[in-house]
């Protein structure tokens, strides 16, 4: 793992699998728990999603599954904790999973505090980048409310450098 070329060597494969599941998935902490495989489901079209109702309110989540999140999951199915417990994967605790993200931000000297929740931000910035609508974040996100995704989704200065270049080109004086 590099953060800015410095090597991280991380000895719990777990905790990097779930520190890239979780900014592609946009699940939050306790939706990623869990979830179970019956929340993962392929359409006709062949494609994984994540259909599951959010735990905090009951809004359901309707997130087409990336290839590497799916690996992740697939790749977990058969751990002894996802079985007895029947999820996809051996989530530890928030507690410990935030305390594992401020060690690894330590290392790096990344100054801002990490944690799970900072993964819903991270997922909603990617979109915004990739040109993903507000609307359809918003639904990935289990958001009623676009103005709560409009929080979680800071517009990016790529974003805004790129459509004023858009209205630049319209109305250049040469």
């Amino acid at each position: 793992m590099y953060y800015n070329t410095l090597p991280f060597v991380c000895s719990i494969p777990l905790l990097v699998a779930l520190i890239v599941f979780y900014p592609l998935s946009g699940l939050a902490f306790t939706d990623a728990q869990h979830l179970t495989p019956k929340h993962i489901t392929q359409d006709n079209n062949g494609d994984y999603w994540i259909r599951k109702p959010r735990e905090k309110t009951n809004n359901m989540c309707n997130i087409p599954l990336l290839d590497i999140p799916r690996m992740i999951a697939e790749k977990y199915k058969s751990h002894p904790e996802c079985i007895k417990k029947g999820v996809v994967l051996p989530v530890p605790s928030n507690q410990r999973m935030n305390s594992y993200l401020k060690e690894i931000a330590d290392v790096c000297g990344i100054k801002k505090t990490l944690s799970t929740h900072i993964a819903r931000h991270t997922f909603a910035c990617i979109a915004i980048a990739n040109k993903v609508s507000m609307e359809s974040i918003a639904k990935m996100l289990g958001h009623s409310d676009l103005r709560t995704t409009k929080i979680y989704a800071k517009l990016l200065d790529k974003t805004v450098s790129e459509e004023m270049n858009v209205l630049k080109r319209k109305f250049s004086a040469v």
